[in-house]
């Protein structure tokens, strides 16, 4: 089985004062230890560099050098993917968007799951309710009760 990631998860785990904080490390912990394929896509890893370092949007922001070293942390584990977009990603964008109508905000949740989408990846950790809105994905909440998913539809 394979899974990602939400920036939110990630924003958690290195925001000590979040009250996620305990559970978005322990996701983050089990992440980088494996052994299942973990896709870690690049608008994800530059959401977070963006996010944990901005002082309004973390109580303690890291330090650039700090953020970069955790997701190189994360990168250097071999069960650890980062696919970029590929020849048909527009095709793929356009039939996550048909569904969705994505504006604003989600427009960045729509581009996660078009990636989902072109490798094959249908589970997502996240806190956004937002993912629920789209077909053939899996939206799990490590902060919901424990065992419960949260589920979309998979037309």
């Amino acid at each position: 089985m394979s899974y990602t990631l939400d920036v939110n998860v990630l924003l958690y785990a290195s925001d000590t004062q979040s009250p996620y904080y305990e559970g978005a490390r322990a996701v983050v912990e089990r992440t980088a230890s494996g052994p299942e394929i973990v896709y870690l896509f690049w608008p994800t890893v530059i959401s977070y560099l963006r996010l944990v370092t901005h002082p309004s949007i973390v109580p303690r922001p890291l330090p650039a050098a700090a953020a970069a070293d955790n997701i190189e942390q994360l990168l250097g584990q071999p069960h650890v993917q980062s696919p970029g977009e590929q020849d048909g990603f527009w095709r793929q964008y356009r039939e996550v968007a048909a569904d969705a109508l994505p504006t604003g905000n989600l427009v960045s949740d729509a581009h996660i799951v078009a990636l989902m989408w072109e490798n094959g990846v249908r589970t997502i950790w996240t806190h956004d309710r937002d993912f629920r809105r789209f077909r053939g994905i899996d939206v799990r909440d490590p902060f919901g009760e424990p065992g419960r998913r949260s589920r979309v539809r998979r037309d």
